[in-house]
């Protein structure tokens, strides 16, 4: 079978997209260096330990697997760390990443899926977001995955890399039938803190500003399921090798749930009450960040079947219950 190095392999995407690609009939080849990942998400082929940045042992890799295509999902992105140690995201992502891609094309490989994120267009009041919406990031992981797309640009013109970019929104969600989940130390995402909070593992979800321009206060953002996202990779994979050149596509549902409304949705599903409390906005944040663009769906084909609030809350749910790597 083809081997495609999934970087950040262990992590929460990166697992996903290992048994997205193991299903599509590839062999994905886990490159982690288990900083932020787990190696019992490590479960649809091999392993291989490794800082990003580190040449010597990327080129070991690339030699002793030969892959047919990089998946790169390894990254720092936490918004209020990056705000406040932003040359930890330039030299984490922008330069690890340079590292990465000079080694992708030493080796011989030519074909580069990218997690961007978006966070790269900032903060555009009342505005959906599509694929040429200007990029103005408000924080240094914005702008260091901003920075990585410019990097494939230049080595798609001078060494013919082709790259397909997702711009994705948040990620949320489990694997159905919890083989693999989000599981982060510590962790930052607001529905596994949520249902940490209603579990009692936490004493309260802490709500990061109420007094944005929207409905209810809350910060509003699109939520995509995870399974949906790795579905998307590989097919931008495919994209690739059917020689359809380097393409940028928005990964989104076009509707926005602000942080009241997810929390209204976990108190549904669980039929638990959510406790929280309210703190001022975190720098870095957005007040509404949603998706206006479908080229995913009419280009690439993708269907996002999962990507409902409630399924979301329900897998993500089903994992919090039974998943978990912290042993």
């Amino acid at each position: 079978m083809t081997n495609i190095l999934v970087t950040g392999g262990a992590g929460y995407i990166g697992s996903h997209a290992c048994k997205a690609l193991k299903g599509a009939g590839y062999t994905p080849i886990a490159y982690d260096s288990l900083i932020t990942g787990w190696e019992d998400a490590v479960k649809f082929g091999p392993f291989e330990k490794g800082e990003l940045g580190d040449r010597a042992r990327l080129d070991e890799v690339f030699a002793k697997y030969s892959p047919a295509a990089v998946m790169h999902f390894a990254a720092l992105s936490q918004v209020g760390e990056a705000m406040q140690e932003p040359g930890r995201y330039w030299r984490g992502n922008v330069c690890a990443s340079l590292t990465l891609i000079e080694a992708t094309v030493d080796a011989g490989c030519r074909n580069f899926v990218f997690s961007s994120t978006c966070a790269t267009y900032g903060d555009h009041d009342n505005v959906v977001l599509d694929e040429n919406t200007p990029q103005m990031p408000l924080n240094a992981y914005g702008a260091s995955k901003r920075a990585i797309e410019d990097i494939l640009h230049d080595f798609k013109a001078a060494h013919g890399l082709q790259s397909v970019i997702f711009r994705y929104f948040n990620v949320a969600g489990a694997d159905p039938e919890a083989e693999v989940g989000e599981f982060h130390r510590p962790e930052t995402h607001l529905i596994p803190l949520m249902l940490d909070a209603i579990d009692g593992k936490r004493d309260a979800l802490t709500v990061f500003g109420t007094d944005y321009d929207t409905p209810d206060g809350t910060c509003i953002r699109d939520y995509v399921h995870v399974c949906d996202l790795v579905d998307a990779h590989v097919l931008g994979l495919k994209w690739l090798e059917d020689d359809k050149g380097s393409r940028v596509f928005n990964l989104g549902t076009g509707s926005g749930f602000s942080v009241r409304e997810v929390i209204d949705y976990g108190r549904t599903i669980t039929k638990r009450e959510v406790p929280y409390t309210i703190g001022p906005r975190r720098a870095g944040d957005c007040t509404k960040l949603v998706s206006g663009s479908t080229l995913a769906e009419t280009e690439l084909g993708w269907q996002p079947k999962r990507s409902k609030m409630d399924i979301m809350i329900q897998d993500a749910w089903r994992w919090h219950q039974n998943g978990s790597y912290d042993k």
